[in-house]
């Protein structure tokens, strides 16, 4: 099995608080986004993890670069403050989260052209029925 790294970030973007989880794994990484609302806790958003990350909607996998390098941990302290300041979501993340967006979207079309055909189809079937009925007498 291979490895999975997870990242959670939180930002503002008017009027709600999101958090974008980003889940690399084998080299392809997916997204969720989650809107909070007001700004959260860090307990709430260990809270949230805790109870909803296995639930979460992952966007389909997207090719990504993984370095696998050792740092020392003064560097990763470094970089999650940095990681801390900077405000957005990385471009791959976005790119998985549209790519979600357009399959739901399509998903949604075929069915509203499902059910749009179902009706028209019924409507057709009564409207032969009546006229079956208006001749029959004649």
């Amino acid at each position: 099995m291979g490895e999975e790294q997870c990242k959670l970030t939180v930002f503002f973007e008017e009027p709600f608080w999101v958090g974008v989880f980003e889940k690399i794994e084998n080299g392809k990484l997916s997204a969720a986004k989650v809107i909070f609302g007001s700004e959260p806790k860090d307990y709430e958003v260990y809270e949230f993890v805790l109870k909803h990350y296995y639930s979460l909607r992952f966007s389909p996998a997207v090719a990504a670069v993984v370095k696998e390098t050792k740092r020392s941990p003064k560097k990763v302290q470094r970089d999650i403050k940095k990681s801390l300041e900077k405000t957005g979501i990385g471009t791959k993340s976005q790119q998985a989260l549209k790519l979600q967006q357009e399959q739901n979207k399509q998903n949604r079309k075929v069915k509203s052209r499902e059910k749009k055909k179902a009706e028209a189809d019924r409507q057709f079937e009564l409207k032969q029925q009546k006229k079956k009925e208006k001749h029959r007498g004649r």
